[in-house]
């Protein structure tokens, strides 16, 4: 159960890129993994809720934090699910990829992140990847020239 949770998860990761798959539209693959409600925008609760999902999939020993080696693990996903994903045209994907990071996520430093620290970054994720700032993602903050 634990793995098939986790391939949903580096499905997610795989949507952070800003294009979807094969159809070159900006934004659509975040869109449609992150916009829980299919309401064509990305808020703090849906961040939330799919951060929530991804760490409890990379949270290997259900103890709420993810150590050294499960965030390897998650890195390794990430960096994986991502090496053939074409690029946004803005570096949204990147700066996706960034908010994901240990760094990011480490808030007190001590090498490894807890599910509290995971979710109480979420708005700071979801900033990275709000190009214009009005505290939602939709699809104009995707795309080049935007």
């Amino acid at each position: 159960m634990k793995t098939l949770i986790a391939a949903t998860a580096v499905s997610a990761l795989l949507a952070t890129s800003a294009f979807a798959a094969g159809t070159g539209t900006p934004g659509a693959g975040f869109l449609d993994e992150w916009d829980m409600n299919t309401d064509g925008q990305v808020t703090s609760e849906d961040v939330s809720s799919r951060r929530s999902d991804i760490f409890v999939s990379f949270d290997a020993d259900d103890n709420g934090v993810l150590d050294a080696e499960e965030y390897a693990f998650f890195d390794n996903a990430r960096e994986t699910s991502h090496s053939d994903q074409p690029k946004g045209g803005h570096g949204g994907d990147r700066k996706a990829a960034v908010g994901m990071t240990l760094e990011f996520n480490d808030v007190d430093g001590d090498g490894s992140v807890s599910l509290e620290e995971f979710l109480g970054q979420s708005a700071a994720w979801l900033a990275l990847v709000d190009r214009n700032g009005d505290g939602v993602v939709m699809a104009n903050d995707f795309g080049p020239n935007r």
